[in-house]
């Protein structure tokens, strides 16, 4: 199944916020949804919601046409969205089977989930009783209990201790192994590029970075290389920028790395050898790999 979305615009009265976006998710993969808050994120999910009309584009499973009522839709939202002074397997249930399950598949699968999840024993509480961590379970149980088609899920290691983190990332690892639709919005870059194959970065409603993850640092690294120098020489940065130029600019640091960027002509070979001549010993010499949080900042920061 791949869900393809193209030229997707959307206003709310004359401001447009939504300036035409497209791409694409095939099952078995997680799509990273990024941008900083107000970019276009959550717009962009409603559309998918059919929360939002688009006021132009498409969305399209296998070419045709994404009707919301011909597919199950689990949306783990950023902020929480059960009923607090309702009990758990009521509200599970009731979800359920506002989805289209019967009232048994319903609580069968509640159940399922909650053991899952190791909240079960919290079935008939009422959900605000619950610790944060534990009602956030609670939400990725209602987001899967209707086995949907198509994953949705926003912030969901918020309020997440350690061993609970695990046990939700071994979760989103069975929904994209099992062939879900999986898409994952998430300022915590770390769990992106653990489960992401590819992703779109948002910028005031605009695509300004889409493609193969691993290919994208590719790209950002090339040309690129980390240096450290040893603890007793005094300023590096300004070493390198003093002595090394003419081969080199300096794009950025990370703790007591410089990252440069080799200029035309200048080689590995010859950076190296000109760092050993004027004493500049390196304890670290290496190809530089952004994070994607470095990615995120350069592309979608204030200065971007």
């Amino acid at each position: 199944m791949k869900l393809e979305v193209k030229d997707l615009r959307k206003s709310f009265g004359d401001k447009e916020v939504l300036h035409g976006i497209s791409f694409s998710i095939e099952s078995g993969k997680a799509l990273g949804l990024l941008g900083r808050n107000g970019a276009g994120k959550t717009t962009t999910i409603r559309i998918l919601m059919d929360v939002f009309h688009a006021s132009s584009g498409t969305v399209t499973v296998d070419g045709k046409p994404f009707l919301r009522k011909d597919f199950r839709i689990g949306y783990l939202p950023e902020e929480r969205g059960l009923y607090p002074k309702k009990g758990v397997l009521e509200q599970l249930m009731y979800l359920a089977q506002l989805r289209g399950s019967t009232r048994g598949d319903a609580r069968e699968q509640s159940m399922r989930w909650l053991k899952r999840l190791g909240v079960e024993e919290y079935a008939q509480r009422k959900l605000e009783t619950l610790s944060k961590g534990n009602q956030q379970k609670v939400q990725l149980a209602q987001t899967l209990v209707c086995d949907p088609d198509l994953v949705i899920l926003d912030e969901p290691f918020s309020g997440l201790d350690p061993v609970n983190s695990q046990i939700l990332k071994d979760v989103i690892q069975e929904q994209i192994e099992s062939g879900k639709l999986v898409i994952f919005s998430s300022h915590q870059m770390s769990y992106v590029e653990e489960f992401c194959e590819d992703i779109v970065l948002i910028n005031h409603g605009d695509i300004v970075l889409s493609g193969n993850l691993d290919q994208i640092k590719r790209e950002y690294g090339h040309n690129r290389l980390v240096i450290g120098l040893e603890p007793d020489q005094e300023e590096p940065k300004r070493l390198l920028e003093e002595y090394m130029g003419d081969l080199i600019r300096i794009v950025g640091s990370r703790k007591e790395q410089i990252i440069v960027e080799m200029k035309e002509g200048c080689t590995r070979k010859q950076l190296l050898a000109g760092l050993l001549k004027r004493d500049l010993v390196p304890e670290e010499f290496g190809n530089y790999v952004p994070s994607l949080t470095e990615i995120f900042v350069e592309r979608a920061g204030d200065q971007a």
